[in-house]
């Protein structure tokens, strides 16, 4: 018998301070209108306390208590972030710890804001070869990485964690897939730099460990190569598509890819307005809020297709029957 993954559940968790954009104007050079003009974005969340794993801790207890299962019954647990609480453990490791897990193999997957995207293909190559069942999250605290006097980057960016639960099913719910990345672009977009630093060293440099990106061209690289990517998984489709759930990065971006893509703009949802990029915890947070609105109903067989693009540079793009 052959089993694929499926989602089933869905749960996310945001901090509970908000930021507006013009409280951002108190402690930098921007305003209200520059930064929605620009991005669609209004506030984002910003945490005060919590690091990323109690963040995506939040979020596995959310999705065991919806789905009624004991955390003993998972097989795995993946956490896609690029801003976890320590380079080991890893945030899945501390995710497994807290809510009792002791079966589940964990890891982390580094892919910026494809990580979801990444960590959901993974998660269902290891239904197809034997897992059950099994965590999906991404979460981030992006907060802890900014140069918050850059205006450049700090309004763009805020905190939270959304994840999936993923069991086996005997029909192909990931029914299409492309993941790409190209490393010679990789300087659009760095973050937490770590010099070579031992008493053996000669190394000197002044490269900030501050998340840093090239917006133009991160946008253009949006707006050409995911377009691309996006087209190649809808022509593999032979199933009206019901809604994309992209990288919640930009407004403009998304306006962008639906006028290339020749889909209407409302398929395209959205809540960068209320939390801003969220990295790797973007998509599976529009995602529950979605399966919250009743816009999108698990187990309706709506074809969904989920797309995520970042430093790497990383993109990737899923179609999912939910």
């Amino acid at each position: 018998m052959n089993n694929f993954g499926q989602i089933t559940q869905t749960a996310s968790f945001v901090p509970k301070k908000a930021v507006t954009n013009d409280q951002l104007a108190q402690i930098m050079d921007t305003s209200d209108e520059w930064i929605q003009s620009r991005t669609g974005i209004k506030e984002r969340r910003i945490t005060t306390t919590e690091n990323t794993s109690d963040l995506c801790i939040k979020v596995a207890e959310k999705l065991l208590e919806k789905s009624q299962y004991s955390a003993e019954e998972l097989d795995f647990i993946i956490v896609a972030t690029m801003s976890p609480d320590y380079y080991s453990p890893s945030v899945a490791c501390l995710v497994q710890g807290a809510i009792g897990a002791n079966r589940a193999m964990c890891f982390d997957l580094s892919a910026a804001c494809s990580g979801f995207v990444y960590a959901l293909s993974v998660a269902d190559k290891l239904v197809r070869t034997g897992a059950k069942k099994g965590l999906v999250i991404g979460g981030e605290v992006i907060s802890k990485t900014l140069d918050w006097t850059d205006r450049s980057t700090a309004v763009l960016f805020g905190d939270g964690a959304g994840g999936v639960l993923l069991e086996a099913s005997e029909t192909e719910h990931i029914t299409a897939e492309n993941l790409q990345a190209d490393g010679k672009r990789a300087m659009s977009l760095t973050s937490g730099f770590t010099a070579v630093n031992s008493p053996y060293s000669e190394n000197e440099t002044s490269q900030s460990s501050y998340l840093s990106m090239e917006g133009r061209e991160i946008f253009d690289f949006a707006v050409r190569d995911v377009v691309e990517q996006i087209k190649k998984v809808m022509n593999q489709q032979n199933k009206e598509i019901d809604y994309f759930l992209l990288h919640q990065a930009n407004a403009r971006i998304l306006d962008k890819i639906a006028k290339k893509v020749n889909v209407s703009r409302d398929k395209f949802l959205q809540n960068m307005d209320r939390y801003g990029n969220t990295s790797a915890a973007s998509i599976p947070i529009l995602l529950d809020e979605s399966v919250a609105s009743k816009k999108i109903v698990l187990g309706n067989q709506q074809n969904v297709i989920l797309s995520g693009f970042g430093g790497g540079l990383t993109w990737a793009t899923v179609s999912v029957i939910l």
